[in-house]
């Protein structure tokens, strides 16, 4: 199993930090890899709650990636799930209040597991890990870069 954490602090009220996490209509206008968003369950956001991302890969093509709501607890805990192929994966977003500069902020805090549930799924994170682990790094840091700047957005889009 494989672990990336990253963590950013965003000048807003966790409240509003959350309320773009969960407002899957608008995470296409706000995260710069989602080209679209396709709800697959209806109902209020909560556990159960599942939806399919198109996202732009770094060589420009496209992929799809479903996730899953396993947990929710608004507005400082969110963990996902999203099959690959070989391996689960498992995200859990953490927000929580903090003084940062003499100001409340929210420290936002990504963690991405990677879960092998097939033998080769083993071989590839032992051959690709490194490179695999960065290239997720980096996918969170610029998620959290796009959610950082929704929440502080002065002309109310990022407003919940």
């Amino acid at each position: 199993m494989s672990t990336v954490t990253v963590t950013e602090f965003i000048e807003a009220p966790a409240d509003d930090v959350w309320a773009l996490l969960v407002d899957l209509p608008a995470r296409a206008a706000w995260l710069r890899t989602v080209g679209g968003v396709e709800p697959l369950t209806t109902g209020p956001f909560g556990p159960g709650t599942a939806w399919r991302e198109i996202r732009t890969r770094p060589d420009g093509g496209d992929q799809a990636e479903e996730f899953v709501v396993l947990e929710a607890e608004p507005p400082h805990r969110l963990l996902l799930s999203s099959p690959g192929i070989g391996v689960d994966y498992r995200i859990t977003w953490t927000l929580r209040t903090v003084r940062r500069r003499g100001r409340g902020c929210t420290a936002v805090t990504v963690e991405h597991q990677a879960v092998p549930t097939a033998p080769y799924g083993r071989v590839l994170a032992l051959l690709f890990g490194g490179l695999a682990a960065r290239a997720v790094e980096g996918a969170i840091r610029w998620d959290l870069a796009d959610l950082a700047t929704a929440a502080t957005r002065a002309d109310g889009v990022a407003a919940a």
